[in-house]
């Protein structure tokens, strides 16, 4: 049916003229792929890393261990509020009346496509809709599949999911590719079926991708973006197919959905890293992941109430440039994610951002000190 084509890009490499009496510059490395996971409503007592006694979150607490876990990330009071800050900056992207961006405001995918990095969204988007200003492949994302706000993202079996993929479908009449807009069903959940969990299927889609825009020689060691938006653990209306490996455990019906959910969203971060490693990309990547906003009330949290003070977990790993194992008490906001990606694209960070990189804190240099970033 449809078959993603892989897009080229172009080197970060530039030939550099020097004069025979000047030092020699340092060459520029490649610019590191960027992979942001979002999960929905997920607190610091979800994860064993930050000290969760109830079950283990051994893929997580792996990604911490090769990294930073911060303890100072702050979420934001809605999902649209914490995807507006991730994607410009600040709220002023946003307009009050319906979430669509504003005409001048730039997003993180448009600075790093412009920059020559590859763009993909799965999972949820708040932003604007198909027929919006804010649809995501008018806002810099070349590859989308998911669904437009919370009742749809909601819906963890639905029997289709918004696409948007471009020159993905070939015309054998006129030998060419044509673009594909609109729902693409799931025939499994037709019907009313549940037999696809709809977050499972974003796992499968996100090693796809990596096999298809690995940096390599055949696209010129284009690096890539891809956000992972899920709608998970959420809060307990949606079961999972299974509350297993803890439907034994003494715990309410509530707290062994969200177990299990959490347990599962676990085991998509071991085959995200599954797929890293199976392409080679050891090193040059970069993982953010954390949550958008704190858990809801009654949705089955261990921890004695939601977090008041909106801080939410947050783990950044990048194997070869930060040393692992490291606890931050940095204090820092999804507002301050598009000038950092920006900084690691070598990309000019957009005039509307409020955030601040937090480049020179992760690599502990000095901003004087530093030549790349």
């Amino acid at each position: 049916m449809a078959a993603l084509a892989v897009f080229m890009g172009i080197s970060a490499a530039a030939q550099v003229i020097t004069f025979s009496n000047a030092p020699a510059p340092r060459a520029i490395p490649r610019r590191a792929s960027i992979i942001l996971i979002l999960a929905h409503g997920l607190g610091c007592n979800d994860l064993s890393c930050y000290g969760q006694t109830n079950f283990q979150t051994p893929n997580l607490d792996k990604l911490a261990a090769d990294g930073i876990r911060f303890t100072n990330f702050t979420g934001a009071a809605t999902a649209a509020e914490a995807e507006g800050a991730f994607m410009t900056g600040g709220k002023e992207g946003l307009t009050a009346r319906n979430g669509a961006f504003r005409a001048q405001s730039r997003t993180v995918a448009q600075v790093l496509k412009d920059a020559g990095y590859f763009t993909g969204l799965f999972g949820q988007w708040d932003l604007g809709d198909e027929n919006s200003s804010g649809a995501p492949w008018k806002q810099g994302f070349e590859d989308f599949g998911g669904y437009f706000g919370e009742p749809d993202a909601e819906d963890l079996y639905a029997d289709y999911r918004f696409r948007y993929a471009p020159d993905s479908i070939y015309d054998a009449t006129n030998h060419v590719f044509h673009t594909f807009i609109g729902r693409e069903t799931i025939l499994a959940n037709e019907g009313g079926s549940r037999a696809k969990y709809v977050p499972d299927l974003f796992g499968q889609a996100t090693a796809n991708f990596i096999l298809a825009h690995q940096p390599d020689r055949y696209n010129h060691y284009q690096p890539f973006f891809l956000e992972l938006n899920y709608a998970i653990p959420g809060d307990h209306r949606t079961a999972p197919p299974s509350d297993a490996p803890f439907s034994d455990e003494p715990w309410t019906r509530a707290q062994k959905n969200r177990a299990a959910v959490v347990f599962r969203l676990d085991g998509y971060i071991a085959r995200l890293r599954q797929a890293v490693a199976a392409v080679g990309m050891t090193n040059n990547l970069l993982i953010f992941f954390t949550s958008d906003t704190v858990p809801e009330k009654g949705s089955g949290y261990f921890g004695k109430s939601p977090a008041r003070d909106g801080r939410v977990p947050m783990i950044l790993a990048w194997p070869g440039m930060i040393a692992g194992g490291q606890v931050s008490g940095l204090k820092w906001s999804a507002a301050d994610f598009l000038p950092t990606a920006a900084r690691i694209g070598f990309a000019r960070t957009p005039k509307q951002a409020r955030g601040k990189s937090i480049l020179p804190a992760i690599l502990g240099r000095k901003e004087a000190q530093e030549t790349f970033f």
